[in-house]
């Protein structure tokens, strides 16, 4: 058997906590600047374009998108911030996951809410491609929420079996 080698970005959906944090933001740095220009003339500038630079950069954390590189039974989950600062996540290898199910399955749930620990590495809505898995994380039993495609999906039934793995109704792994 080859390689087994699948990558997929999922993006986050923005959430009204960071609008409210991009209003607060524009609204702290407009007063600031503002008081800046009239009371200290040039150097006021300055301040202004440090606080507009400090507060595009703050904002440049809510753009976030999610990796998931699977290699050969090993997901790692990566971070992206504005699409140019990566930072690794989470790694596990699949065979040591106790029970991968839809977010929705009601089966599991009480397997699910046993968890120690949540991690959401998901776009933030629960759709039909939103699956939770179990596994130690940090010494503890976690939550991992995601949000596999199918092509995905197909890649982790090479290394999980049918007891751990239990797919949504309607997805094809041919």
């Amino acid at each position: 058997m080859g390689d087994v080698f699948k990558e997929q970005l999922v993006k986050r959906q923005g959430t009204v906590k960071d609008t409210a944090i991009k209003v607060c933001l524009f609204i702290i740095v407009g007063l600031i600047g503002f008081m800046a220009l009239l009371q200290l003339g040039s150097l006021g500038v300055l301040i202004t374009f440090a606080l507009v630079f400090g507060a595009r950069f703050l904002i440049s954390y809510l753009n976030v998108e999610y990796e998931y590189v699977f290699t050969n039974g090993e997901l790692d989950i990566d971070i992206i911030y504005d699409q140019a600062r990566r930072k690794r996540l989470f790694s596990v290898h699949l065979k040591s996951v106790e029970i991968m199910a839809h977010i929705d399955d009601k089966n599991h749930e009480h397997t699910f809410n046993s968890a120690q620990a949540i991690l959401d590495y998901s776009s933030g809505t629960s759709g039909p491609n939103t699956y939770a898995f179990i596994a130690v994380h940090q010494g503890k039993k976690t939550k991992i929420i995601i949000e596999p495609n199918d092509k995905m999906l197909k890649a982790f039934s090479s290394t999980l079996t049918r007891r751990n793995l239990h797919l949504r109704a309607g997805v094809n792994l041919v």
